[in-house]
Formats: C-alpha cells, sequence, structure tokens
C-alpha cells in the first residue's frame, strides 16, 4: 500500500450512532474518550463526528481497560506509546521497501 492510499480500517466514515451500535457505548461516553484525548474522530463542514472501524476497535479497548480500573490518563500513555510503535513500524517498512526497490532497479 503506498502511502497516499488509507487502509478501509483507518478511514473515517461511520456516525457516532452506528459506533454506539458497534460498540455498546453511550454517546456521552464516546464523547468523553474524546475529550479526555483517546480518540481523534474527524469532523465534518457541520461539525458531526466520523469514526473509522480502528477507533472503533479503539473504543473497546479503552472500554475494556476502564472496566479493568485504569485511569484514563494511563490509557492516554499507552495508546501514545501503542501509536509511536506503530508509526516506526510503518517508517522502517518504507525504509525497507525503498531498499529493496532500489536493490531491484539495480539487478534489471
Amino acid at each position: 500500500m503506498s502511502t497516499n492510499e488509507t487502509s478501509y480500517r483507518d478511514k473515517k466514515v461511520m456516525s457516532i450512532g452506528i459506533v454506539k451500535e458497534l460498540t455498546g457505548l453511550s454517546e456521552r461516553q464516546i464523547r468523553y474518550y474524546e475529550k479526555r484525548s483517546l480518540l481523534f474522530p474527524d469532523r465534518t463542514n457541520t461539525g458531526i463526528r466520523k469514526y473509522s472501524f480502528s477507533d472503533v476497535e479503539r473504543l473497546m479497548d479503552i472500554a475494556d481497560r476502564i472496566e479493568e480500573g485504569v485511569q484514563t490518563s494511563e490509557i492516554r500513555t499507552e495508546l501514545a506509546k501503542k501509536d509511536e510503535a506503530r508509526k516506526m513500524k510503518e517508517v522502517k517498512n518504507q525504509m525497507l521497501q525503498g531498499q529493496l526497490n532500489a536493490h531491484f532497479k539495480r539487478k534489471l
């Protein structure tokens, strides 16, 4: 996948109503997690929140951690570490892909 493509999992296309149905969380809970910087939905020009399948998975993880008694500040730290690790992995993969492309272009 090129850097300009977005995985279907990351496309922000769902409304809060659909996310509410998928997660079993209330709109109030979802908005609270956004307010606590645990979730970052896109907004349309009219202010409607849009979520992705990745957001739904994140919400489920957040809800599980809350149920275990973990504070939102701790969850935010954990999520930031996971996001950073994911970004570093993507960068490494892009670098490796570039090296492979350069290597095979020389062979041709």
